[in-house]
């Protein structure tokens, strides 16, 4: 093989190579974003001349290897042959690179002189689907671009505001659960209470009856004492008769002529008038609440909460919630944690300021037995009568308790002072006597009762509605 067959494969080599480079270049090329900076726009020209160049470069040596070629005689015409179709695919190729190179400078160009244009001081990042605004300067005018149409931001849906169920209808679904509760306490006396002749084993037996349904060993002596000199009873009398004298024995212990009413309710109220919700853990305090603004609103008046249980991390959330149910405004504080004295005053100040009619402030749980935490209450209630009296502060009890939710109620008695109890999980519950017992060691009546865990399932508390469910 000769020299000059040898150079012409070299030069077909080399041809070949640049025409893959060519293509590979290319192909980069064509991935370039149209938003590269005016810098990128000046490499890539710098890319397509080096390319340009390089092409040219091949075809001078296509053309010189082909005269080389042409002298060297017919030993060497295939090769040249072949030199000759890669140098012609090589100028396809390197024009097509020089003119898309070409087009895609030009437009980075304008791309970057329309932004330049746009913004002339510091880039700063587009928000999408709103154009860019033009500034003006001193020196030149600036075409604005048109603003595309914004999208339409989706507002959240509006709460719906409930029309809280009216008292009327609440007392009337208190009688009608407490019947059908199964509650044997007074089923268990009206069965012992109706047998012909009442042994001394069966007077313990209704004492025994008493006693598991909390209502307290001196109330339970008092009512076994009333009843075995109650003609109606030790005599041969019927069932009817039977019924209606305990039906009054127990109405007179749950206390017939009490006043229950809330004072805010009352004639001459201060407005705002102050409840404040106190009670342990898990007795459902700010359900309570929430269902009390309720109560409230069904009669008319305005309401304002306060969610100064800082401790519970959901708990200002979960007031809020009732809150928005029927538009009663919430004030909480911004921080988990923070002073419920602070959240206090600041609800009182602002309910002083609105004028409501009513400002509920929810505490946080406590036990009983820890000091620190029932000083906190007190510090409570002093801070808010900075700016108003309190007119009320309700022990929420959970009826299921028993008698341990006596001790509860002392405790929170001498630390803050309760005006009135409300018993939640009245329903279905076999511990009715704790009405009678709370308020016989207190000295305070009980004024709501909560029937279930429905949003309008809290009443105020009617002796006879509450007797006559449980006899039922």
């Amino acid at each position: 093989m000769d020299t000059n067959t040898v150079l012409a494969i070299v030069i077909g080599v080399v041809i070949v190579a640049a025409i893959i480079v060519g293509i590979i270049w290319f192909r980069k090329s064509r991935e370039r974003g149209s938003s590269q900076t005016a810098g990128q726009a000046a490499g890539a020209q710098e890319s397509a001349s080096s390319a340009s160049a390089t092409a040219t470069s091949v075809r001078s040596v296509a053309k010189e290897a082909a005269a080389q070629t042409t002298q060297a005689g017919p030993s060497a015409e295939a090769g040249a042959t072949a030199g000759a179709e890669a140098s012609s695919a090589t100028d396809e190729s390197a024009e097509v690179a020089e003119t898309t190179e070409a087009a895609e400078a030009t437009e980075l160009d304008e791309t970057a002189a329309q932004s330049d244009a746009a913004v002339p001081a510091k880039r700063t990042p587009v928000v999408p689907d709103i154009a860019p605004v033009a500034t003006p300067t001193a020196n030149e005018p600036v075409a604005l671009a048109e603003a595309a149409p914004a999208a339409p931001a989706e507002s959240a849906p509006a709460p719906v505001v409930e029309s809280p169920e009216p008292v009327a209808g609440r007392l009337t679904r208190l009688k009608a659960r407490l019947a059908k509760s199964g509650n044997p306490f007074g089923k268990a006396l009206f069965n012992i209470l109706t047998k012909d002749n009442l042994s001394e084993a069966d007077w313990e037996d209704v004492e025994d009856t008493l006693l598991l349904a909390d209502v307290g060993a001196e109330a339970s002596a008092q009512l076994v004492d009333d009843l075995r000199t109650d003609a109606r009873v030790t005599g041969k009398s019927d069932a009817a008769e039977v019924r209606e004298a305990l039906r009054d024995k127990l109405i007179d212990l749950v206390g017939r002529d009490t006043d229950r009413s809330l004072n805010a309710a009352k004639p001459g109220a201060h407005k705002p008038s102050v409840i404040i919700m106190v009670g342990v853990n898990g007795t459902g305090k700010t359900t309570t609440a929430g269902k009390l603004a309720r109560l409230f609103v069904a009669e008319g008046k305005s309401v304002m909460m306060g969610a100064a249980d800082t401790f519970r991390a959901a708990a200002a959330d979960q007031l809020e919630t009732w809150g928005a149910r029927v538009n009663v405004p919430v004030v909480r504080s911004d921080k988990d944690g923070a002073d419920p004295a602070s959240v206090a005053f600041e609800a009182s100040a602002k309910a002083k300021e609105a004028n409501t009619d009513v400002l509920i402030i929810d505490t946080a749980g406590r036990l009983q037995n820890k000091a620190n935490l029932m000083d906190e209450l007190g510090k409570i209630r002093r801070v808010t009568e900075k700016n108003l009296p309190v007119d009320e502060v309700l022990l929420v009890l959970d009826a299921t308790t028993g008698q341990n939710g006596m001790t509860q109620a002392k405790v929170f008695a001498e630390a803050i002072g309760i005006t009135g109890v409300v018993l939640s999980k009245l329903d279905g519950s076999a511990k009715g006597g704790i009405v009678i017992s709370v308020q016989k060691e207190l000295g305070v009546p009980v004024k709501l009762v909560g029937l279930g865990e429905g949003p309008d399932d809290l009443a105020p508390f009617d002796p006879e509605g509450f007797v006559d469910g449980i006899l039922a």
